[in-house]
C-alpha cells in the first residue's frame, strides 16, 4: 500500500521483474492441495463465515481455500513495488514517489510482493491459471463480483480506498476475520487478525470482491 499503483505488465521494470521471478518462482511455489472442509462447529462462528461455511462443498469454494493458502505461503516475503507476477515474488522498482524507506529506494533490491502482485499470484496459482488478475488494484476491483461482508469466504479480496487515494489496497481473506496482505516498502507480507474491527482498515473498507474462472 503506497501512493500511487503500478500499471500493467508494461510497468516499467516487468522485464528485470520476470527474469528474477524465473530463477525463484520455484523455489517459492507453495504446495497446492485444499485444505479439507471442517465439520460444522456447535456453535456459531463470526458472521463473516457463514456464507463460507454454508459453500464449503462447492469448486468455488475449494478455489478460494486454495487461494487463502498460497497467501498464507507466503508470509514473511518482503514487501517489493512493484513487486510479484504469475510465478510469484519478483524484483521490484522505484518511481517517482514509491519503493523508497527512509529515502532510499528499496524496491530495486528487494525481491517480493506488492499489495496487487500477491493477489494476483495467488489466484493465478491456485487456479492453475484460469484466474488472471492484472497488476493493478482498481483492475483487479472490476474484474471481480461483488461480495457483501456477510458473505465474506476464503480469497475474496479485500479492497480500501481513502479520498485522497483511492482503492489503494487490496488484501486477501483469510477466513474467520483476517487479511493476509503485503502493505508497504519495509514490511513483510503479514496477516491481520479481524482486520474489519480494526479502526484504520474498518475506516478505509471499500468492499470486497470475487474472482472466477472464466465462463
Amino acid at each position: 500500500m503506497e501512493s500511487r499503483q503500478p500499471g500493467d505488465d508494461r510497468s516499467p521494470g516487468v522485464d528485470r521483474r520476470r527474469m528474477l521471478g524465473l530463477a525463484l518462482g520455484a523455489g517459492l511455489a507453495p504446495a497446492l492441495a485444499a485444505a479439507p472442509a471442517q465439520a460444522e462447529p456447535a456453535q456459531p462462528t463470526r458472521p463473516a463465515d457463514a456464507g463460507a461455511r454454508a459453500e464449503d462443498t462447492t469448486p468455488a469454494a475449494a478455489l478460494g481455500r486454495r487461494v487463502a493458502a498460497v497467501a498464507a505461503s507466503q508470509l514473511g516475503v518482503p514487501y517489493a513495488w512493484g513487486g510479484g507476477d504469475r510465478l510469484g515474488a519478483s524484483l521490484g522498482f522505484c518511481d517517482e514517489e514509491n519503493g523508497y524507506l527512509d529515502g532510499v529506494c528499496l524496491g530495486e533490491s528487494t525481491v517480493g510482493f506488492d499489495c496487487s502482485g500477491l493477489s494476483l499470484y495467488c489466484w493465478y496459482r491456485a487456479s492453475h491459471g484460469t484466474v488472471e488478475l492484472g497488476h493493478y488494484t482498481v483492475a483487479q476491483f472490476h474484474r471481480s463480483a461483488p461480495v457483501e461482508r456477510p458473505d465474506l469466504a476464503p480469497g475474496d479480496l479485500l479492497f480500501f480506498s481513502r479520498p485522497d487515494a483511492p482503492l489503494h489496497h487490496v488484501g486477501i481473506y483469510a477466513g474467520e476475520g483476517a487479511m493476509i496482505h503485503a502493505e508497504r516498502t519495509g514490511t513483510l507480507v503479514a496477516r491481520v487478525e479481524h482486520v474489519l474491527d480494526v479502526p484504520r482498515w474498518a475506516g478505509e473498507f471499500a468492499g470486497a470482491r470475487r474472482p472466477a474462472p472464466p465462463a
